[in-house]
């Protein structure tokens, strides 16, 4: 991460109110994810301690300590997608990609595709009646 970017992050941030969220966000967007390594220049910059950073990271799970993965999957756990299954699948989407240092998994709540459970979103792209078949060929299969 760039040390200067970081710090004219914090700078155009500063002055918001609660201007730790405002600045991990705009980090988060233009990174994608939140090194560890930046979190005592955060601190100095706003006089508040590592812990207090740490603890608004690992609280909100938008937030990532780690460079986002080629495939993000993220599938719907509510109760509509968990009537259809939503739990299971999720068991047998995370053995898929075990060894794949290119794909991740994340549990997500209402995607608002409630009629086409269970629901997920690869890549960005809506998926409806998602089936470990279905994410095998989106992931290893089709040309992207």
């Amino acid at each position: 991460m760039d040390q200067k970017k970081i710090k004219d992050i914090i700078e155009d941030n500063r002055e918001k109110e609660g201007s730790l969220l405002p600045i991990l966000h705009a980090i988060n967007s233009s990174y994608g994810y939140i090194d560890k390594s930046i979190i005592p220049i955060i601190a100095h910059s706003l006089n508040i301690t590592e812990a207090e950073v740490s603890g608004v990271l690992s609280f909100y799970h938008d937030f990532k300590t780690k460079p986002p993965s080629k495939n993000i999957i993220k599938l719907c756990m509510a109760e509509a997608c968990q009537s259809m299954g939503c739990n299971d699948l999720y068991l047998k989407i995370s053995n898929l990609i075990n060894n794949d240092n290119n794909t991740s998994i994340e549990k997500v709540y209402c995607l608002g595709n409630c009629s086409l459970s269970p629901a997920a979103i690869i890549n960005n792209k809506y998926f409806g009646r998602l089936t470990l078949d279905k994410v095998t060929e989106f992931l290893y299969n089709e040309d992207k």
